[in-house]
């Protein structure tokens, strides 16, 4: 529904709404995963593959079988059907089948008594293997090899998947161009390190049923990839999904344990309880890949953009995961917030013999943004002018279509740069500031949900929302909606207690579980704000007209001469005049019992019909332009961030303390990529597999942030929002590099940026007598 038809003013959206679940999260009591205790349960644990990449010619697992109190040994060939959370990628395994892949494969999976006997049945596992070549390098997976890690390499390579696309006349408009530059960035692959570790208990009961509960974003995904699997009809698997500790795109996968602990209670009849460890979940990975890529931007004399080419190399690790989307991510996204008229991209993803890369916050988006908006700012040095001023003059505008047909509907990105130059005092601090102090720009654009469905069949709404109201007056709301620490259950109920006029704790939104949760597709590609709140607001409105006919009964009033207020239903021109909630609602039940009602959301279809055209496209997109100040220890090279500008257009925020612990969390993350996180490996071998050596950014690192919430409202959006979950993490890591080439005159193309690189590259600035700010 659009905004449009919505209230001016909002009782609760738009204010500082505490998350519902907080009290029992601050108290200890929501129940997570590995809260959950049944009868009988047993412990699993899975056996990894040691070896990069081999053959495996035989698995015996006689003696592991033999250990009193083994309840069940799995290998691969008992369930080898090949999964994945794309249906165009089958390539994942539960366990592995016929060759391990990399150091972390899954290739045996045990269930015991205790988690001693486990891990003593996995010690007796024993395995005849043949080594394969190992690829660590996508860059020599391009051409043909010896032996393709898998089968559907493109060509005998090593290659996923390619991308190749052309808009407008790329090399005319080079041509042409009074400037030109060029950016060669390198990214090493980060992950997820959300707080609470991967967890699954699948229990088999004798009524045919099989029951997971599971740490995971996408519960309607991974009920498909166990029917898949499995071979049981999804209307005998039930999934629950319990409180989530995080995730950031590290669960939005079907994961192959999740799957091999359903296998081991199927095998055993008992419930089985599967508990990684960090270690595995860092094997498990799924996050950033590692990127090279190649950007030229060309310009006219007076700034504007003619042309983007871009080139992207990216490690896709052992399994497809959504690398496919990547691919494209990493082209399309490079088309906001500014206008291109011409543009050229290649992309390639490579498996790897190395832990899967997959989806982690804002991906696709996020390495491609660095090495653009360091362009740019090169670029402005050229012309000679202001970071800002460039990026103005080429901002997209509303209303308008990029070259390669996305829809631009609302945009405040002109507004996120005045805000952010004027609070950062940027006039009186770029290229003013000593040596060692600077100030940078970076922006950012990203999608507010996939606008197309992951699977095409059946058709389907992308969200549902039920609602069940009875006379106790307490509303129960189901959805398949996945929070997963974002607040999403808040906004849920808020929109439903903001339609309907009543007290947020009338609201209960029901835990997950597929039985009596409507499908939405989960928790990843920043969706669930604009998909589920659109679909919340339909089914509340429904309830509402139910309601409202309640009380106009009692009134003698016609529907449309009444209004909801709080806790009131009343006339419109005598508002003084009405019943309450409960008494309208118990009219409105009398012949009908407890009332229901279903909202549901669909994107309209969108983008051109070339192939791949459908990537990137989104029903809107958010915008961002932040300023970091840095202060860096010229001698060590150490440096810190101590204040972010963040100014963020997700049209209205409807619960502000979410939207800014998400613009806070982003930045925290953001910055770890750029100052020092990097899955560290020698060859295939991953080297710290632990939050010890995994350095995420302390709390004293964490800047100070003055957050500004820009934005007009999205005509389709809920109340006129936007995503606010993935998009705010893009911005800060080219704030970052461009603020310390403004505090020591070096630019940064590799990162994580580190003391040592700062220290090297200062080294290699004054080698060849290049002054910067005197010095």
């Amino acid at each position: 529904m659009p905004a449009a038809d919505a209230p001016p003013v909002y009782r609760l959206l738009g204010s500082r709404i505490p998350y519902v679940e907080g009290p029992l999260k601050v108290t200890g009591r929501a129940e997570y995963t590995d809260d959950i205790q049944r009868p009988g349960q047993l412990v699993g644990r899975l056996l990894r593959s040691p070896w990069p990449h081999a053959r495996l010619r035989s698995i015996d697992t006689t003696e592991a079988r033999a250990l009193p109190g083994v309840a069940a040994v799995l290998t691969g060939e008992r369930y080898p059907t090949p999964f994945g959370v794309l249906p165009i990628t089958h390539d994942e395994t539960a366990i592995a089948v016929g060759k391990a892949r990399y150091i972390g494969d899954i290739v045996a999976a045990v269930a015991a008594v205790d988690e001693r006997t486990a891990e003593e049945a996995l010690a007796k596992i024993r395995f005849d293997v043949e080594p394969l070549p190992e690829y660590s390098d996508p860059r020599t997976g391009t051409e043909k090899v010896a032996e393709p890690i898998h089968a559907r390499g493109l060509a005998g390579s090593n290659v996923q998947k390619e991308v190749v696309q052309h808009f407008g006349d790329v090399d005319a408009a080079f041509a042409r161009a009074a400037h030109a530059v060029r950016v060669r960035g390198t990214f090493a692959g980060v992950t997820h390190a959300f707080t609470e570790p991967l967890a699954t208990i699948a229990e088999a009961t004798p009524d045919g049923r099989l029951t997971v509960w599971s740490a995971t974003q996408v519960p309607h995904y991974l009920h498909r990839a166990l029917s898949e699997v499995l071979g049981l009809p999804m209307h005998r698997i039930r999934v629950v999904k319990p409180e989530v500790g995080g995730g950031f795109g590290g669960k939005s996968d079907p994961l192959p344990h999740e799957i091999a602990c359903a296998a081991l209670a199927l095998e055993t009849g008992r419930p089985v309880k599967m508990l990684l460890d960090r270690e595995d979940v860092f094997y498990t990975n799924h996050g950033r890949h590692p990127t090279f890529n190649d950007v030229r931007i060309a310009c006219d004399a007076d700034g504007r953009l003619l042309g983007y080419d871009i080139e992207a190399l990216i490690e896709g690790g052992a399994w497809s995961s959504f690398g496919t989307v990547t691919t494209y991510y990493n082209g399309v996204l490079a088309m906001g917030p500014y206008r291109v008229p011409n543009f050229r991209y290649r992309g390639r993803r490579v498996y790897t013999n190395r832990p899967p890369s997959g989806a982690m916050r804002a991906h696709g988006g996020t390495n491609i943004r660095y090495s653009i908006e360091v362009a740019l700012d090169r670029l402005a040095e050229e012309l000679g002018v202001d970071p800002f001023d460039l990026r103005e003059r080429n901002a997209l505008p509303p209303n308008s279509t990029t070259v390669n047909e996305f829809r631009i509907t609302s945009t405040s990105f002109r507004e996120c740069l005045a805000a952010v130059r004027r609070a950062s005092g940027w006039e009186g601090k770029w290229r003013k500031l000593p040596l060692g102090r600077g100030v940078g720009l970076g922006c950012g654009f990203y999608i507010s949900g996939s606008n197309s469905p992951i699977h095409f069949t059946p058709k389907m709404p992308q969200s549902t929302v039920h609602l069940k109201v009875d006379m106790d007056g307490g509303i129960a709301v189901h959805s398949m909606q996945a929070d997963i620490g974002q607040g999403s259950n808040t906004l849920l109920a808020a929109i439903v207690a903001e339609v309907l006029g009543v007290d947020l704790d009338r609201v209960h939104v029901q835990r997950v579980d597929s039985d009596v949760s409507p499908i939405d597709l989960g928790s990843y590609s920043s969706r669930v704000t604009f998909m589920m709140g659109n679909a919340a607001r339909t089914a509340a409105l429904q309830l509402r007209e139910k309601i409202v006919r309640g009380a106009a009964g009692l009134l003698h009033a016609a529907p449309e001469e009444l209004e909801v207020a709080h806790e009131r239903i009343r006339w419109r021109r005598r508002p003084e005049e009405g019943v309450s909630f409960l008494e309208a609602l118990h009219a409105a039940m009398e012949n009908e019992g407890a009332l229901t009602a279903s909202g549901a959301y669909q994107s309209k279809p969108m983008g051109g019909t070339f192939k791949g055209a459908r990537a990137g496209t989104a029903p809107a997109y958010s915008f961002s332009a932040y300023v970091a100040e840095v202060d860096v220890d010229l001698e060590t090279g150490a440096y810190r961030v101590p204040k972010v500008w963040a100014a963020f257009d997700c049209g209205r925020p409807l619960n502000r303390l979410a939207v800014e612990g998400q613009i806070e969390g982003s930045i925290h993350m953001g910055l770890g990529q750029v100052m020092g996180e990097t899955m560290s490996y020698r060859g295939a071998r991953l080297f710290n597999p632990s939050l010890l050596e995994y350095k995420i950014p302390a709390p004293q690192q964490m800047p100070e942030v003055e957050i500004l919430l820009v934005g007009a409202d999205d005509p389709e959006g809920p109340f006129g929002a936007k995503e606010a979950g993935e998009g705010p993490l893009i911005a800060t890591l080219p704030a970052v590099g461009n603020a310390l080439y403004d505090a020591i005159g070096c630019r940064f193309t590799e990162l994580p940026i580190t003391p040592d690189r700062v220290v090297r590259a200062r080294e290699q600035r004054r080698k060849e007598g290049r002054p910067w700010k005197g010095a």
